[in-house]
């Protein structure tokens, strides 16, 4: 795929299916006042992107899609899904390679998002029956005490909107509204899980706290969440543009391509998958994404204004994503299922085609959007994540390498540092197997030991060399042990984690 930068530069990029992904440099005809250093193209005499000041706060607006796999757009490397408006969006700013979710399924990754720290902390990586993520009538929810990322926007001076999935509880006090966010129009829950009235399975489409529509679910009903995606981006539209005064923050929280999978018919006919649903509500996210930032320049908001698009874990393939050469699924913390695509857009800010090639997760957004925004330093609770927004306008910035844990279920199941990770699946015993089992939606085969994968040189997990580098399994044996001293396992709580309120006597959002 050929990608243009400003002028006569141009990079040749290449998915190899040996090597993760890498761009190269091929037939370059550079102006005699450009100068090309890495991927990074400069002009003499010209500063044509400038790190922000807190003077100017920006708009943010996070595109977060349900289920995406790493290897589930054209960009990434998809030949079966087309998606031009986001590789635009990919060629016009920066990329990610080693991005990662707090958790490989739903509820726990939002709430590392929400919070800035892993989901054991904030204990909502189990419900009250220790199943991984929320359902409907759930009595746990995001807890009223957290000052989570809308909150703290809001006190920065800005509006603040969720536009699609929530599930982060759907008792009245974890609803978004009383939780930072002036505006929500979306699903409590996943769309796969509706609830029976009268013998018919509904999903409450909400505005704030009123339930608007009834919407059918279940995979019979597809058609009836068709238009989902189209509705999420004209509320997003219209309220950028009764709000864009003042700086914003929207929360674009796709259901898509969550299953069941679905999107209006003209987008069956933009894929080569051979689930046209699937590959359809691709190309539809896809279509939203360029409806907001066409939008965003139209109206000449788009250089003060950084766009994020990601996920919330990796795809499920037995529903037809992909991952791409990661190992696992969604819900297994190999890496396909915890690893996805992460964009950053900011024209004038971010300068277009550049990769970063750092380990980054969802854990940083609150702590970069509150630098980025100017929000008052949150000195507390601990949280996990830290400011990234460097790696925005300095990809190959360097930092210290910091531990990122891979927390499933209740369980530590791995930690990276730098290269290095180190699985930990081989190391439970029968009854936590069971329970593992359970939440990786089957994963029959477990390690027979402790694994430890070099991810530079081996990014589908293919070849333990645990034995080769003892000191590095110690070092990061060590890094687990204090993190589970910490935070305890399954049912057993360490010290530092805060627990959430339960909701004695909870009820459905419809009847």
């Amino acid at each position: 795929m050929i990608l243009s930068l400003p002028g006569n530069h141009i990079f040749a990029y290449e998915f190899n299916r040996g090597n993760l992904t890498h761009y190269s440099q091929s037939t370059f005809n550079l102006n005699s006042n450009e100068t090309l250093v890495g991927n990074k193209l400069f002009q003499a005499n010209s500063t044509p992107f400038e790190v922000p000041t807190k003077k100017t706060p920006p708009n943010i607006i996070l595109i977060f899609c349900d289920d995406l796999g790493y290897g589930d757009l054209s960009g990434y490397g998809s030949v079966w899904n087309q998606t031009p408006e986001i590789d635009n969006m990919m060629t016009e700013g920066l990329r990610f390679t080693n991005f990662y979710a707090g958790a490989p399924v739903c509820t726990p990754s939002r709430a590392a998002l929400m919070t800035g720290s892993l989901a054991r902390r904030v204990d909502l990586d189990l419900d009250i029956q220790n199943r991984w993520v929320l359902f409907p009538k759930a009595s746990k929810g995001i807890n009223p005490t957290e000052k989570i990322l809308p909150e703290i926007l809001k006190e920065a001076g800005y509006a603040t909107a969720i536009i699609g999935k929530w599930h982060l509880g759907d008792q009245p006090e974890f609803l978004p509204t009383k939780h930072g966010f002036d505006f929500w129009y979306g699903l409590p829950y996943s769309n796969d899980m509706a609830i029976r009235v009268n013998d018919e399975p509904i999903l409450p489409l909400m505005r704030n706290e009123v339930v608007e529509e009834r919407i059918k679910g279940g995979a019979k009903n597809r058609e009836h969440q068709a238009t989902l995606t189209q509705k999420y981006t004209e509320a997003s539209l219209k309220w950028i543009d009764e709000h864009n005064e003042r700086p914003f923050f929207l929360y674009l929280s796709h259901t898509m391509p969550h299953v069941p999978v679905a999107a209006r018919e003209a987008f069956h006919q933009q894929t080569n998958h051979p689930n046209t649903a699937f590959g359809g509500s691709i190309a539809e996210v896809s279509w939203s994404t360029g409806q907001l930032l066409e939008y965003l320049k139209e109206r000449g908001l788009s250089e003060n204004t950084l766009v994020i698009f990601t996920s919330d874990n990796g795809g499920a393939q037995k529903f037809g994503s992909s991952n791409g050469i990661l190992k696992g699924s969604k819900g297994q913390t190999f890496e396909g299922g915890i690893r996805f695509p992460f964009l950053a857009w900011w024209p004038g800010k971010i300068e277009p085609g550049t990769t970063c090639h750092a380990p980054a997760s969802v854990l940083d957004l609150l702590p970069t959007f509150s630098s980025i925004a100017g929000a008052k330093p949150d000195r507390s609770p601990k949280r996990d994540g830290m400011d990234i927004s460097d790696y925005f306008f300095n990809p190959d910035s360097r930092q210290d390498d910091r531990p990122f844990y891979y927390w499933h279920a209740g369980y530590l199941m791995g930690v990276r540092l730098g290269d290095w990770k180190l699985n930990l699946l081989g190391t439970f015993h029968e009854e936590e197997k069971k329970n593992i089992q359970k939440s990786t939606y089957n994963l029959t085969q477990f390690p027979e030991d402790i694994e430890l994968i070099n991810l530079r040189k081996d990014p589908a997990e293919t070849t333990n060399v645990s034995k080769d580098f003892p000191e590095v399994v110690e070092a990061l044996r060590k890094l687990a042990d204090k993190q589970i001293e910490a935070l305890g396992q399954y049912d057993q709580y360490g010290p530092e984690v805060r627990k959430t309120r339960v909701v004695d006597r909870p009820v459905f959002l419809i009847e």
